[in-house]
């Protein structure tokens, strides 16, 4: 079979997805791809989720951060991003995402968005409601640990 000449062949965008979790959520790219068409059907109907055609095409996540690079048809980065907001949750664990930005290659998305230095975390233990207790601080985000659920703070509430 032949290849499309380059004027009839799809034009792509990609989304840099920044992801925020709680630090004790799990989840894979499958997992994201999955509650990732589920929003675009449901907010946009199939025949428009079609049209989008959301696709992961890089992932990463660990410790409650991660980014994802999301592929998209070069018309409808709009809709994407709707679709993008409409996630709230990935296998019952509550997620924040942002589009940090749309990129016409990976690598542009990669590097221009997304960047590969890796944020710091530690584990320590903090005062909070008058007990001590363990947390875990990454860029200036305090999520303490309450019985067996995180509770996000600031440093003014420590």
């Amino acid at each position: 079979m032949k290849h499309l000449p380059k004027h009839l062949r799809p034009r792509w965008r990609y989304l840099a997805v920044t992801i925020e979790g709680w630090p004790d959520a799990v989840f894979d790219r499958g997992d994201f791809q999955r509650h990732l068409w589920y929003a675009a059907q449901n907010l946009l109907g199939d025949a428009a989720s079609a049209d989008v055609d959301l696709t992961v095409v890089r992932f990463s996540y660990a410790v409650g951060d991660g980014w994802a690079a999301v592929r998209t048809r070069r018309d409808e980065v709009d809709r994407a991003r709707a679709a993008v907001a409409a996630v709230e949750a990935v296998d019952g664990q509550p997620v924040g995402l942002r589009v940090a930005g749309v990129s016409g290659t990976v690598r542009a998305c990669e590097e221009k968005y997304i960047g590969r230095a890796p944020k710091v975390e530690t584990e320590r233990t903090v005062g909070f409601e008058g007990a001590e207790r363990t947390a875990v601080v990454r860029d200036g985000c305090v999520d303490v640990r309450l019985e067996s659920v995180f509770v996000g703070a600031t440093t003014l509430d420590l």
